[in-house]
């Protein structure tokens, strides 16, 4: 599908020409300018500005080497990268990703969803993202700590607490976190709140492992609660059995919800009478085991190779949490058919064009990436507040300012969507209300970048 309106028709043929071969990031910035076109007609003075030009151009694209020395005392050679794409209301902020699926398309397209994703949040952070090629799979802890410190190396010259502060993702954890931060703070000689996710001992928030997935139920709870429902007696299937998805099934159990799925790269299990997050915590967390281990634990749970067959599963609430474009057309087409009234993205970007289009015209409620995931880097942000404060907020304190900015990207979401005629539309609603503080920004800065 083009874009409508020519100007952003002939962005998007610039962006596209621009950077080649790089199918992620143009996907992320077409679904982005497909929902601009009623924000120009009300506001010409970003199209002469080219407020629009610029914020599809990451202002700073850093892409370096990464050797490392294996456990066999081999040298190997990742490539890292880090894209500090927009710094207009605060310093770059984004995650560290490592996985072989990683290159330069994979982290623009994250970057500059983090630009929106971050403003949607209320707190002062610019866009950024960054990782490496790197799959820290099946690696030991020496080798990891080597490629860490190495990657590190480099980067910890572009970064900083009031320049750019990157976080974890897919392959980043507590651990990876750990490496990096000690390497940092070794070249360096500071200790400053420069990484966020770290560890509680030196400067870590309190329900920053659990937010991403928290804040997704919350999103979630908020379009629910909009049409008189809620999480109470619903089925879930949710992908995924990292963070985001463990402590979204964990949040949702809360809810009183039951949770019947989690799938990892191999597969997925099933479990009619309610996964049990004791096992799940144990495999992924502790033994760092594939999800089909939970199947010797629970003998009438199932476990089925190929993890797209998760979205069979009959359910009232999806939640995609593994990875981009996990959810395809005709798994939305499955899922509708099943019943499912809403579905939200714990990952980034997991659903296709195709498949929210299918939910949008069902009227599933659907809750994009960009809103339904900020949680996880909305507690980065108060960790940084809480870095800045030399000070750490109890549990509850954090949880209750993370529901509070999670309906707050809701009402803000909703509120935009029904200003610019798309009501209940919570994808445009996203982009529009993430895009204009920005806009703001930038025409009040000038052309400065």
């Amino acid at each position: 599908m083009e874009c409508k309106n020519a100007y952003l028709q002939g962005i998007m043929d610039k962006v596209i020409a621009k950077n080649p071969a790089e199918p992620e990031f143009h996907q992320a910035v077409k679904e982005v300018l497909q929902s601009f076109e009623p924000v120009i007609e009300k506001h010409p003075e970003y199209v002469e500005a080219g407020i629009i030009d610029r914020i599809v151009e990451p202002e700073r694209v850093i892409m370096f080497r990464v050797p490392w020395v294996d456990d066999n005392g081999k040298v190997q050679v990742n490539r890292g990268f880090r894209v500090q794409f927009n710094s207009a209301i605060g310093p770059y902020k984004g995650g560290l990703r490592f996985h072989p699926s990683v290159n330069l398309g994979v982290i623009k397209f994250l970057g500059f969803e983090q630009i929106f994703k971050n403003s949607l949040t209320g707190l002062p952070m610019g866009g950024g993202k960054g990782g490496s090629d790197f799959d820290p799979k099946g690696k030991s802890d020496g080798e990891v700590m080597r490629f860490c410190q190495s990657f590190m190396t480099e980067l910890f010259r572009h970064i900083g607490p009031d320049t750019d502060v990157p976080a974890g993702d897919m392959g980043v954890g507590a651990r990876e976190i750990g490496y990096m931060y000690g390497q940092y703070k070794r070249l360096r000689n500071e200790f400053t709140g420069t990484l966020t996710g770290k560890g509680l001992t030196y400067g870590g928030s309190l329900v920053r492992k659990e937010a991403t997935g928290y804040g997704c139920c919350y999103f979630t709870q908020e379009m629910l609660n909009a049409k008189g429902d809620s999480f109470e007696g619903k089925t879930v299937v949710i992908s995924g059995s990292g963070n985001v998805a463990i402590y979204a099934a964990e949040k949702a159990q809360q809810l009183g919800a039951k949770v019947v799925a989690l799938s990892d790269s191999n597969g997925y299990i099933y479990d009619k009478e309610g996964i049990k997050l004791d096992t799940v915590k144990k495999i992924k967390e502790v033994e760092r085991k594939r999800i089909k281990e939970y199947v010797n634990y629970h003998q009438n749970a199932e476990y089925h190779e190929g993890s797209s067959g998760i979205w069979t599963i009959p359910c009232d609430i999806a939640l995609p949490c593994a990875t981009q474009n996990e959810l395809d057309g005709e798994a939305a087409k499955t899922l509708v058919k099943n019943g499912c009234i809403a579905v939200a993205e714990g990952a980034n970007m997991p659903s296709t064009p195709e498949a929210i289009e299918v939910f949008l015209n069902n009227g599933v409620l659907f809750g994009p990436a960009k809103a339904a995931n900020a949680g996880g880097v909305a507690v980065s942000g108060l960790e940084m507040s809480q870095n800045s404060l030399r000070y750490s907020w109890s549990f509850e304190e954090v949880d209750e300012k993370l529901k509070n900015i999670m309906k707050n990207i809701y009402k803000n979401t909703s509120e935009a969507a029904k200003e610019y005629g798309h009501e209940n539309n919570f994808v445009v609603g996203a982009n529009i209300a993430g895009f204009l503080k920005v806009a703001e920004t930038m025409l009040a800065h000038g052309v400065a970048y």
